[in-house]
């Protein structure tokens, strides 16, 4: 475990998001102390139903992430479709329309790096599964500035390929079911 406590999680995810955010989410309690951002890969022309879909399975509240809003304790938020989602020095969250990382706006790396730089090591990066390579920079930049990264068993994962090239990033991160994240991101609150 890192030295530092843990102030805040960044969860990337594509394909078979909401299968495994279905798993984690709703294992946190209301009263779940850490901030969760998450990036899911939503075609840039579809309305994001994520934050209300999670809304109403969840314990902790969950959105759709606004710019300049400050983060808070114990809220899930999503990156909008279209945006890309960052983390400020201030910790305060912004959206970007800068180009595309991977053919994906919102991008996994964007947020997890710019996390990583704002909390250093209090930060866990947790990638799910996915179809594609992003997210596998931002891990390792997760685990260079001392933060904890998790992975998802690609060979249980919906899609593997994202995990897989995660693994290959970030040979310091931990494989984990689905199950085994939920109850270390509740752990990490106790911490």
């Amino acid at each position: 475990m890192s030295a530092a406590p843990v102030e805040a999680v960044v969860i990337g995810a594509s394909a078979g998001a909401v299968q495994a955010l279905s798993i984690i989410l709703p294992a946190l309690p209301s009263d779940y102390r850490l901030p969760v951002l998450i990036v899911v890969h939503v075609p840039p022309d579809r309305r994001n139903a994520l934050a209300e879909l999670f809304q109403t399975k969840c314990q902790v509240r969950v959105r759709e992430a606004e710019d300049k809003e400050p983060i808070e304790p114990g809220v899930v938020y999503f990156a909008p479709p279209d945006y890309h989602l960052l983390v400020e020095d201030d910790r305060s969250l912004a959206l970007s329309t800068e180009e595309p990382v991977l053919h994906s706006r919102p991008s996994i790396d964007v947020l997890f790096e710019s996390a990583a730089e704002a909390f250093g090591p209090a930060l866990v990066g947790v990638m799910l599964s996915g179809a594609n390579h992003d997210g596998a920079r931002g891990l390792r930049a997760v685990a260079a500035a001392g933060g904890v990264a998790v992975v998802e068993e690609p060979t249980t994962a919906f899609a593997s390929a994202m995990p897989e090239a995660a693994l290959a990033a970030c040979e310091a991160a931990r494989v984990m079911s689905l199950d085994a994240i939920a109850s270390f991101l509740l752990q990490l609150a106790d911490e």
